[in-house]
């Protein structure tokens, strides 16, 4: 057995015996595709194990995160910090090793897969970067940024919608240095992929635009590596490589069959396969010594690669201090100095949509940030999200900073993603809140990840008015609530939408920002002094005393018809505190006094009002309050009749919450 042969059943064999350890996980696909993988990560593959955030490195996605084993057997064999301890500890708690790759957990890993579709358009987020970034810095003789994206998909994979979207915008944008394996294996859970899924691959992805190539044997390893080369040396085009696989190649009663995709092949059937494939049958985690001299040339070689790199980077900062100094940023996440003190100010009496507002917020910060790129799903205008130094990216001008996604809501998401995981880009994108449904799995892998993408989201209510019920969100504000690590800010007017910006760019993780097609009355008060206050999430925006007969709490746009019915009461004779809440996820990580501070457990008369589902208000009105929202879909209305008829008036706020001080 030569060494290439020893090499790509040492990666089969890691994967079995961690999956029969383990008792659970997917040895189908890594048995199917090690050879590709042997290929592409010791002929092709630029990376370095000792400095895996190395920015020029070439970025490998395994989108088919099912078969995580591939990935973590060929970063354990290449000398990335990933023990043989943990191989053997897979998918058991505290590993390593997770069932399905994570970004952040595991050294080498560039985002977290396993829903199918997610990291194939990730990738080609990373590739768009790649490329603006080369556009904006290199300069002759300085190639800082010059690799590949490359990717294993599966038939699930090619099965999402998300692929459709991704692959679409990636044909039309010529990413030339996005090289996809696709593992043909014709086998998905349920048995036969044919049972759903018989288009023509090779045809379709050729109408995106793509540049398509076929190998009939995945264990052809020359066959591979020269259609690997053929894609690299495409440079207008994506590439895809349809690699016919055997899932569970080896095993005598398992391979090519369902049988061998999500499920261990059993003692006796590894013990079979070993044997079947020349492999010591009693030997588990077996690595042979020339095997692992071999794959351990990877760290060498990877540090003289960033030698050079450092070497070139450096030059870099002297010929062009400016521009190194500006990507040196990029490259750390730092804010510039004097960041926001460009924002914008507004005055009370002015009238604007808290989306116009976050445009001009744009407008002004994305000339000092510099590498605030982001764009809307085919809503532009509507979303206020293109400002003036902003030019397009396309295929012709790849410098530029405004991303057309076109009708492609969950590919928006999740190129995103891929965006923020490559580094040097702040992304941001947009669409209407009735539509972060659509991009809902992508936006729950920003937050699993704790990737700085900010969401943009217009229209966030009934107040958006005739375009009716299926463009009115209403259940969308505690559905986003209801994702971990995920920070949603609904601002009251333009000044918190000023604030709201400030916040979102300073988090590490991602954040919605839920605005208004309305416009809105500028509330009274201090920008500034409202501004550090919005940071906490929820504060006291009016009162007439400390201890307050009433406490009347909401977000968004309604929190003008609390400060009027607050002008009411009050000159009924009673004391009320209006609270702004903009964000819940601000207000909880503040201190139990800051808390008590804005909502004392000692006034139980409380209300909240916000045009959206109740759910969740509880926590915050408690057993004495009441809360007004909505537990219905919306309707076809102009705006303002819309929020009337559905009880969001200040006449039906003075009623709830006379109610509630009657006890």
């Amino acid at each position: 057995m030569n060494l290439d042969a020893l090499t790509v059943n040492t990666i089969r064999f890691l994967a079995v015996d961690a999956v029969q350890q383990a008792n659970s996980g997917h040895p189908g696909m890594p048995m199917g595709c090690a050879a590709m993988a042997h290929v592409l990560w010791s002929r092709h593959l630029k990376h370095s194990p000792q400095q895996p955030d190395w920015p020029d490195r070439d970025r490998f996605v395994l989108s088919a995160g099912h078969g995580s084993m591939l990935l973590y057997a060929l970063l354990h064999l290449t000398g990335y910090d990933l023990p043989l301890d943990e191989i053997k500890n897979f998918r058991q708690w505290d590993s390593m090793t997770p069932g399905h790759p994570e970004a952040g957990h595991t050294p080498g890993v560039e985002t977290t897969t396993g829903p199918l579709g997610q990291g194939f358009a990730n990738g080609i987020g990373m590739a768009i970067a790649e490329r603006h970034l080369a556009a904006r810095f290199n300069r002759p003789g300085f190639e800082i940024f010059n690799h590949h994206t490359y990717a294993i998909v599966s038939d699930g994979d090619l099965m999402e919608g998300v692929s459709h979207e991704a692959a679409s915008l990636a044909g039309h944008l010529g990413l030339g240095k996005l090289v996809y394996l696709y593992d043909d294996n014709g086998i998905s859970i349920d048995g036969s992929t044919s049972l759903a899924f018989s288009e023509n691959v090779p045809e379709r992805f050729a109408a995106y635009g793509w540049h398509v190539q076929s190998v009939d044997d995945g264990n052809d390893l020359e066959a591979i590596d020269e259609a690997i080369q053929r894609a690299r040396d495409e440079t207008d085009r994506p590439s895809i490589i349809c690699v016919k696989t055997v899932i569970g190649y080896g095993s005598p009663a398992k391979q090519n069959t369902a049988a061998s995709h999500g499920s261990p092949l059993g003692d006796e059937e590894v013990k079979r396969t070993k044997e079947n494939l020349g492999w010591p049958p009693d030997k588990t985690f077996y690595i042979p010594d020339d095997v692992l001299t071999r794959t351990r040339s990877a760290v060498d070689g990877g540090r003289e690669l960033v030698r050079g790199w450092d070497r070139l980077f450096n030059s870099y900062l002297r010929e062009f201090p400016e521009d190194g100094d500006q990507l040196r940023r990029f490259l750390a996440g730092e804010l510039p100095e004097d960041w926001d003190s460009a924002f914008p100010s507004f005055e009370a009496g002015d009238k604007l949509a808290t989306r116009s507002a976050s445009g001009k917020t744009l407008e002004a910060v994305q000339p000092v940030l510099g590498n605030l790129i982001g764009g809307s799903a085919d809503l532009t205008p509507s979303n206020n999200t293109r400002v003036s130094t902003h030019s397009d990216f396309s295929k012709a001008t790849p410098a530029g900073g405004y991303l057309r996604f076109g009708v492609r809501e969950h590919a928006m998401a999740a190129i995103s993603n891929g965006l923020a995981l490559h580094g040097g880009i702040r992304p941001y994108c947009a669409t209407f809140l009735v539509f972060s449904d659509y991009l809902r799995p992508s936006l729950r892998l920003s937050a699993l990840m704790q990737l700085p993408v900010v969401y943009v989201f217009t229209h966030d209510s009934i107040g958006l008015g005739e375009d009716g019920p299926t463009h009115q969100a209403v259940e969308h504000f505690a559905a986003l609530r209801a994702i971990p690590g995920l920070t949603v800010i609904r601002p009251a007017d333009a000044n918190e939408t000023v604030e709201a910006w400030r916040v979102a760019l300073q988090r590490r993780g991602p954040v919605a920002l839920l605005l208004t097609r309305q416009k809105l009355p500028v509330i009274t008060g201090n920008a500034v002094g409202r501004g550090l206050a919005l940071e906490k999430g929820a504060y006291i925006l009016h009162e007439t005393s400390s201890t307050p007969d009433l406490i009347m709490m909401g977000t968004g746009s309604e929190m003008h018809l609390l400060l009027d019915a607050a002008a009411t009461l009050e000159e009924e004779g009673r004391s009320v505190r209006v609270v702004s809440m903009p964000s819940w996820e601000l207000f909880a990580e503040q201190s139990t006094d800051y808390r008590d501070s804005v909502l004392p457990p000692s006034v139980t008369a409380r209300l909240s009002v916000e045009a959206g589902v109740t759910l969740g208000w509880d926590r915050y009105v408690g057993r004495g309050g009441r809360v007004i929202g909505l537990d219905r879909f919306g309707a076809s209305a102009p705006g303002e009749v819309a929020m009337h008829k559905l009880g969001f008036s200040v006449d039906n706020v003075l009623a709830a919450a006379r109610s509630v001080l009657k006890g």
